[in-house]
């Protein structure tokens, strides 16, 4: 393995923001927190799918993978994140390396691609990303990305980060570091205001920042950068100028929010806007947050009165659905922030949470899955595909809420079940989104269909089989 990509996983595993990570002794530091991989764990996602995942929603720039193509294609479009403009995210690059660059090399066959997206897209910036393949064959994008950026004039920014180094939330954190060492800071903002914030770890997984901006605009919160969904280069250049931040996701981009407070004093604290509750809390802590930086003391009175506005129409809003849910009971399979937020958002809708994994969940994600839940909270860490399918035939849950590689499950199970990860269609942030999160799970679980699909068949009925006899 590369020295220099050796360096940065053991910096990104003696984390000072994680509290879990400060309890161990020196020697469990330096392993981290990511089990060793085995064969098969890449299809839920390698190192260079998490840095990709992690960077690709910065919609302006060319994202270059230099690899054979079918990494390009496990990469493309990994992640539902929209754009409000630019469109170059969407357009997958590759160097498309074939035998003879294995022997010979491939880095001037990278050099080569990095001049002709400039010279076609002309973008602000073009982001390179190491595979396995690359890197086993010696290929240093450091220096071609280096040099192609003296020639052509622009960042080329180098992610080094190939596949086998780990699993995919290590590449979120090492992709997020290719920002902090080759992009952050390198530019200034045209104009700032005392209420400039950064969000770091979302996504905007089917438009949701655009559920969450318009309420702070209404405070006059403006939102410098997005780490990195609806993101562009130079808003996350010039993202050193913002007063305060957000951390949507410790599990992906906590490294971001604690190296930006100790280089740049940008204090932050983590938050959700999944349900009601979690949405006023994050911008009530916004509001104090910024105060204590220097906005105008008015803002925490503007930001109470707004949230009495939109809570009460949000809680007039769900008073159609709560009749037909309340008691319903609920199994949660996702990860991460997802494990607790979604938690807080389903109970105000008056279902019951039978269970919610916590696989992919951080020992924060845990405690505060307590808090919500209670003592007797069911966490699962790693529940079969057998369990979950006892578990919805036998109606301990009505509706399964997970990411598209269980759907099956709950289909075979004759279950309603409605993707809650990055695959959907519906953004569920904000108070518009917990109404649109309600009426999905109306719509899935009082769907006619489940009453035909559990109809027995023609020949498994007794009666009908005999009728048909004489």
């Amino acid at each position: 393995m590369d020295a220099r990509v050796s360096a940065r996983i053991q910096n990104v595993f003696d984390e000072p923001g994680c509290e879990h990570n400060q309890q161990k002794g020196e020697r469990e530091k330096k392993k981290g927190c990511a089990r060793q991989l085995s064969p098969g764990a890449a299809a839920g996602g390698c190192a260079f799918d998490g840095a990709m995942i992690a960077l690709q929603p910065i919609v302006d720039v060319a994202h270059l993978v230099h690899g054979p193509i079918p990494c390009a294609g496990h990469s493309w479009d990994n992640r539902n994140s929209a754009s409000s403009g630019a469109k170059l995210y969407r357009t997958g690059f590759t160097t498309d390396i074939g035998e003879l660059d294995v022997i010979y090399g491939g880095e001037k066959r990278l050099f080569r691609a990095i001049r002709e997206i400039i010279e076609k897209y002309d973008p602000p910036a073009v982001f390179v990303y190491q595979t396995c393949v690359t890197a086993l064959i010696g290929d240093d994008i450091e220096a071609v990305c280096e040099r192609a950026s003296e020639r052509f004039g622009k960042p080329v920014i180098p992610v080094n980060v190939p596949g086998f180094v780990g699993p995919k939330n290590l590449g979120n954190k090492l992709g997020a570091e290719a920002l902090l060492d080759y992009v952050v800071g390198r530019e200034e903002p045209e104009l700032t205001t005392p209420c400039d914030i950064n969000l770091i770890g979302d996504y905007n997984v089917c438009g949701e920042q655009w559920q969450i901006k318009p309420l702070l605009e209404a405070l006059g919160i403006r939102v410098l950068a997005s780490f990195s969904g609806d993101a562009r280069y130079r808003d996350i250049a010039s993202s050193h100028r913002a007063r305060a931040a957000m951390l949507l996701c410790s599990k992906s981009m906590i490294n971001v929010a604690r190296k930006m407070e100790e280089r740049w004093g940008i204090p932050f604290f983590e938050g959700s806007f999944y349900g009601i509750s979690d949405t006023s809390k994050s911008l009530r802590d916004l509001a104090r947050l910024l105060v204590a930086r220097g906005a105008p003391a008015d803002l925490v009175p503007r930001t109470e009165a707004l949230i009495g506005v939109e809570e009460a129409r949000a809680h007039a809003r769900l008073a159609a659905w709560r009749g037909r849910l309340s008691g319903r009971k609920a199994l949660l399979i996702t990860g991460g922030v997802k494990s607790w937020s979604v938690v807080s958002a389903l109970q105000e809708a008056g279902l019951e949470v039978v269970g919610t994994s916590v696989k992919k969940s951080t020992p924060e994600d845990k405690e505060r899955i307590r808090e919500i839940m209670g003592e007797d909270a069911h966490m699962i860490e790693n529940m079969k595909p057998r369990e979950m399918h006892a578990m919805l035939s036998e109606a301990r849950a009505d509706i399964m809420l997970s990411g598209g590689r269980t759907q099956f499950v709950a289909l075979k199970a004759k279950m309603p079940w409605l993707d809650i990860n990055q695959e959907r269609h519906y953004a569920y942030a904000g108070y518009e989104g917990i109404v649109s999160l309600v009426r999905e799970i109306d719509k899935t679980i009082n769907n006619p269909v489940w009453a035909a699909v559990r109809m027995a068949a023609p020949w498994d009925d007794p009666e009908e089989m005999a009728g048909e006899g004489e």
